[in-house]
């Protein structure tokens, strides 16, 4: 099972569990707001652009409001079902690259977007997958950071994603550091260094 399949039956469990109205880690989404995201990215890929293109952000928007009046239990069938015919997701190479992270980070999403949560139990192929994964995007996704960084897991695997002036060393679970790399607050890691450098990457974390 892929890393895409997997997550894209967990977070359609999830969130038949809580329903539409549960807060998540996206601000101002709700779950209704989040699978409608989900949805259009997936089924209507001419409205998706303005998830990365803030210029057609509205078109999207608008895209998305289409799902506020449907019925939960439809819409979860719909991610269920996977991508349509006419999806470029259809193409399993596709849906592993583009799905299987987008899935877990907004399944994480769902999960801690209320206190309490903990993280789910270590699975070592799932763990495989997300460490491979953050190591290959992770100087993408670090490329605002104003000091150098590294990843560590706590086995001892590490891997440098940023060179630069300073050094911060993150530390913490392959989950834990994609969800840190995606910008969530809700992931536990540890940041280790010289401590103007480590208030430097959680300046730019908040976006100060």
């Amino acid at each position: 099972m892929t890393l895409a399949s997997s997550e894209r039956a967990a977070i359609c469990d999830e969130l038949e569990r809580v329903g539409p109205d549960r807060p998540t880690l996206c601000e101002g989404w709700s779950t209704r707001h989040l699978l409608a995201h989900l949805l259009v990215r997936e089924r209507q890929p001419w409205a998706a652009p303005g998830i990365v293109v803030p210029a057609l952000a509205p078109f999207t928007e608008r895209a998305m409001g289409g799902y506020e009046g449907a019925p939960w239990g439809d819409m979860v069938g719909q991610l269920r079902a996977g991508p349509p015919l006419w999806s470029p997701f259809r193409i399993p190479k596709l849906d592993e690259v583009g799905n299987g992270i987008e899935f877990f980070v907004h399944h994480e999403d769902v999960r801690r977007g209320e206190p309490g949560w903990e993280p789910r139990p270590p699975d070592p192929v799932r763990d495989a997958k997300l460490w491979a994964a953050v190591v290959r995007m992770g100087s993408g996704l670090y490329r605002h950071s104003p000091v150098g960084i590294v990843l560590r897991r706590p086995s001892g695997d590490q891997h440098v994603v940023r060179t630069g002036a300073g050094l911060v060393t993150i530390v913490g679970e392959p989950a834990e550091l994609v969800l840190h790399a995606f910008g969530r607050d809700a992931a536990r890691v540890e940041l280790e260094g010289d401590p103007t450098a480590v208030e430097a990457v959680a300046a730019a974390a908040r976006g100060v």
